[in-house]
């Protein structure tokens, strides 16, 4: 009797052992109720210090620590760059943006206008798309930021429907100061400056040819004065209109391919996506999905609901930080209710490090905190880019998990790709690399040797973690004058830049270790660190190797791409009307 009871808890053990196998390799053999559900949660512009997991002691964040608690908890975990746009593009695909052309030559590193043609590629692979094929229902609550329309106003060409998704609940632009009254603008004093210019100059050149045709230099008929101010005319009036009403056309939210919020009301949308997240998994609750959450909190302009507002000790950020986390913690209630936890991924992060430089016109803190980290977003030391990176699965990955190693947001492509039973797409380089065995501890060091930080377009540092050694190198090309100097930030223009006179480049490059310095304040030198050149002559070659691999592709975020176009502007009603409408349920979760 004896023996047969062992007999049978070693078979049971067994088919657990072989269960855990499938899932941890993707094996081609899963069952549909084998694969397991995922949710991937996304907080814009939050801090790695923001939360109480990573050392916050003031903040409250009790649903994101018990996150961390029962699972694994990455210490060393990278956004792919420091900036939205590019994140996402590498979170979506598992490839380093500068590969898709989702990385800017210029100085506007990101999607500003929704009536922009820019945007994701529609031959980049998405996570969405893999699992969509594999039979999973697949939506995206939240922020999309990789584009709309491309050609004309409903073509949906950069839509999320169109890269995988079956469901979308959101915005598919930035979130801006501009889009809540009252909160100031976030580039509206440098627009002015700009006009200002503009009509400096055009009024110097008209000036200068009235002048020469007076004294006879020159021989200009009058009609061609006509033609310029009517050019000049005809180019300020859309720019003055649109700033002018930039609330009503650049903030809108959409139900799949509808508008049906123009502009955002703002007043409980955190609790209107938790009731869209809550409606997705209960529709979806008998076949595998994946639901991609993607927090419009904590972008500037900030806002919260009434039950959260004023009850931090962080003024509004604070609030919206803890309005997220009481979010977060409704839907793990939601798959609790349904019996749904043991079965589910979920993987938490930021997509880039906290916007330091985000004050408001009154002096109050609207951005986050990054630790003991240096820098912040738009920036490649460590607080630009050194992000919360938690995943939760019980019975699969332990309680208290902590993974030192670097790892990347690019790592989440695999990984539940592999999870969901499909294969890796092997036409093109994925640089993210599968994190389950980090996290499951068949690897004990992590298989990135090396990670490249872009500052939009421009290779700006390179991470190097030797394979026979605890020491974590970092070389850096460039950086950028921080402003003022003594400051972490470029305050004198919002976010820091990638080029020009603004930055400082660094020839040798500037090496830290960061096993020893995380904080980046002491470089090292041939006096202090006795490998200096060997260690840059292993970056370098590191780097010929990865810049050889990048091929020439159609940058999506020229100016072209990123200007306002108004043939591309979404209208709920009409132009008269100023795009005005509301047709948002008032579903709100309690």
């Amino acid at each position: 009797m004896d023996s047969s009871r062992i007999m049978m808890k070693r078979s049971r053990e067994m088919k657990r052992m072989l269960l855990l196998t499938f899932l941890i390799t993707g094996n081609v053999f899963c069952t549909t109720k084998s694969r397991p559900n995922f949710i991937l949660i996304m907080v814009d512009d939050l801090g790695i210090g923001d939360v109480g997991c990573y050392g916050n002691k003031t903040l409250r964040t009790p649903n994101i620590d018990q996150l961390a608690d029962k699972g694994a908890k990455f210490t060393q975990h990278i956004a792919a760059s420091p900036l939205c746009t590019p994140s996402r593009a590498a979170f979506m695909t598992g490839r380093y943006p500068v590969r898709s052309g989702v990385a800017a030559e210029s100085r506007i590193g990101t999607f500003i206008f929704s009536a922009s043609s820019g945007g994701l590629p529609k031959n980049e692979i998405t996570f969405a798309e893999i699992l969509q094929k594999e039979g999973y229902s697949t939506g995206i609550i939240g922020k999309w930021h990789l584009g709309l329309n491309k050609e004309w106003k409903d073509d949906f060409y950069h839509h999320p429907l169109n890269h995988g998704f079956d469901y979308f609940y959101g915005i598919t632009v930035t979130h801006l100061r501009d889009c809540i009254p009252g909160n100031g603008s976030v580039f509206l004093a440098g627009a002015a400056e700009t006009l200002k210019q503009t009509f400096v100059i055009v009024g110097i050149t008209l000036f200068t040819l009235i002048f020469l045709n007076k004294i006879g230099l020159v021989k200009i008929p009058g009609k061609v004065f006509g033609y310029i101010l009517l050019v000049f005319i005809l180019f300020i009036v859309p720019v003055l209109f649109f700033f002018w009403n930039l609330h009503y056309l650049n903030c809108f939210l959409m139900r799949n391919d509808q508008v049906i919020q123009q502009p955002i009301i703002y007043e409980n949308l955190t609790r209107r996506m938790t009731s869209e997240a809550v409606n997705f998994i209960l529709r979806n609750q008998n076949k595998p999905f994946l639901l991609y959450i993607s927090y419009i909190q904590v972008h500037t302009a900030l806002y919260a609901s009434a039950t959260f507002r004023g009850k931090s000790k962080h003024g509004i950020y604070g609030d919206a930080v803890e309005e997220v986390d009481w979010s977060i913690g409704k839907i793990v209630n939601e798959l609790n209710k349904n019996e749904l936890r043991d079965n589910t991924l979920i993987y938490f992060t930021s997509d880039n490090g906290a916007h330091i430089e985000e004050i408001s016109s009154s002096g109050e803190i609207h951005g986050g905190y990054n630790g003991i980290f240096k820098g912040g977003k738009a920036t490649n030391w460590e607080g630009g880019i050194r992000v919360p990176g938690l995943l939760y699965w019980p019975g699969v990955i332990t309680s208290e998990t902590v993974i030192n190693e670097p790892t990347s947001n690019m790592d989440i492509f695999p990984t539940i790709v592999k999870l969901s039973g499909a294969t890796v797409p092997q036409d093109r380089i994925i640089d993210g690399l599968d994190l389950m065995p980090l996290v499951q501890r068949s690897n004990v060091s992590s298989e990135h040797e090396f990670l490249f930080h872009y500052c939009n377009a421009y290779l700006n540092a390179v991470r190097w973690n030797p394979r026979n050694s605890s020491s974590i190198w970092k070389a850096f090309f460039f950086s950028p004058i921080f402003h003022p100097e003594d400051s972490e930030g470029c305050f004198n223009s919002h976010v820091c830049p990638c080029c020009g006179h603004l930055i400082n480049q660094h020839d040798p490059p500037l090496l830290f270790d960061l096993s020893k310095d995380p904080g980046e304040k002491n470089p090292l030198g041939p006096q202090t660190e006795p490998n200096f050149y060997n260690i840059l002559r292993t970056i370098e070659e590191a780097t010929k190797d990865h810049r050889e691999n990048i091929p020439v592709v159609d940058n999506q975020l020229t100016v072209n791409h990123v200007i306002w176009k108004p043939w591309l502007q979404a209208c709920c009603s009409s132009w008269l009307e100023f795009c005005y409408c509301d047709y948002d349920e008032e579903l709100v979760f309690e």
